[in-house]
C-alpha cells in the first residue's frame, strides 16, 4: 500500500503541491486528472523520492519513504515517465533488461529469470520480435511501449504511469489500459495513471483524483469526480454526459 498523507511540495518559493493525502491499494487504479501545471508529474516525482516534500508524509507498505533506501524503492514502484531520453543506440531486449538492475544484475549479467521476464514484458506491450531492433530506430508510439515494457519487467507491485498513452494510436492506448488493468487484477499490482483522456479515465479508473492548481479538487469513482461542474472548474470546458452503449461507464464529450 502506498499512503500519502497531507503532503506539500515547493519548488523554491513556490507551492506546487498543497496538503495532498491518498491511498492506493493493491489491485487498484487512481487515475490522477488536471489542467497542465496542476502538479500531477511533481506528486508523480515525490512518490518515488525524486523530489523531496515540504510537509506531510508517504509511506510504502508502513514504512516512511524517506527511510528506504533508492533502490529498495525501485523494487517496489516502477515509472513511466513523461519524458524519456530513449533515443540512443541500444536494442529494445536490453534496454528491457536495465529495468531488471534493482534484482542486483547488469548488463551483460542478467539471469535466465531476467530475459523470460524481458521477454514477456515485450510480448505484453504487443512488441514480440522486437528484441534486437534499436531503440533510436523506433518510432515514438513504439518506444513508449518500450518503456512500458522495461517497468513491467522490473516486477514492482506498483507502477506510475505519466501519460502513457502519449503518442499512442487508438488500438494501443486501449491495449496499455487493459493489460495495466489486467496486472492489477491478476497479480495486485497498483497503478497511478495521469492522462488528459476523461473517456479512458471512466474506463479504466478504480478512483480518479483531480488537481487543480496544486490542491485535490475532487476525488472519488469517476461518476462522482467526472461532473459537468468539476469538469468545468478545472479545465474551463462545457461537456456533455451520457453512458458509453457498449460498456455502460459514462462517457464525456466536450462542448465547443
Amino acid at each position: 500500500m502506498l499512503e500519502i498523507c497531507d503532503i506539500s511540495v515547493s519548488y523554491g518559493e513556490r507551492d506546487v503541491l498543497h496538503n495532498v493525502s491518498l491511498t492506493l491499494q493493491a489491485g487498484r487504479i487512481i487515475v490522477l486528472l488536471g489542467a497542465n501545471g496542476a502538479g500531477k508529474t511533481t506528486l508523480i516525482k515525490a512518490l518515488t523520492a525524486a523530489l523531496p516534500v515540504s510537509s506531510g508524509d508517504i509511506s510504502l507498505g508502513g514504512r516512511p519513504l524517506a527511510d528506504l533506501l533508492r533502490r529498495e524503492i525501485a523494487r517496489n514502484i516502477a515509472v513511466v515517465a513523461q519524458e524519456n531520453e530513449t533515443s540512443f543506440p541500444v536494442t529494445v531486449l536490453e534496454f528491457v533488461l536495465s529495468g531488471r538492475f534493482v534484482h542486483g544484475n547488469a548488463f551483460g549479467w542478467e539471469s535466465d529469470e531476467d530475459v523470460r521476464f524481458a521477454v514477456q514484458a515485450l510480448a505484453d506491450c504487443d512488441l514480440a520480435g522486437y528484441e534486437t531492433r534499436l531503440m533510436n530506430h523506433l518510432s515514438g508510439g513504439e518506444r513508449q511501449r518500450v518503456v512500458l515494457a522495461r517497468a513491467l519487467a522490473a516486477g514492482a507491485k506498483i507502477l506510475l504511469l505519466d501519460e502513457p498513452t502519449a503518442n499512442l494510436d487508438l488500438a494501443h492506448q486501449a491495449m496499455m489500459f487493459r493489460l495495466v488493468r489486467k496486472r492489477c487484477l491478476q497479480n495486485n499490482y497498483s497503478a497511478i495513471v495521469i492522462t488528459h483522456d476523461l473517456n479512458l479515465a471512466s474506463e479504466f479508473a478504480d478512483e480518479i483524483v483531480m488537481l487543480d492548481r496544486g490542491s485535490i479538487a475532487a476525488a472519488g469513482s469517476p461518476r462522482e469526480v467526472l461532473t459537468a461542474e468539476n469538469v468545468n472548474t478545472v479545465f474551463g470546458v462545457n461537456v456533455l454526459l451520457d453512458e458509453n452503449p457498449a460498456s455502460r461507464k459514462l462517457r464525456v464529450t466536450a462542448i465547443y
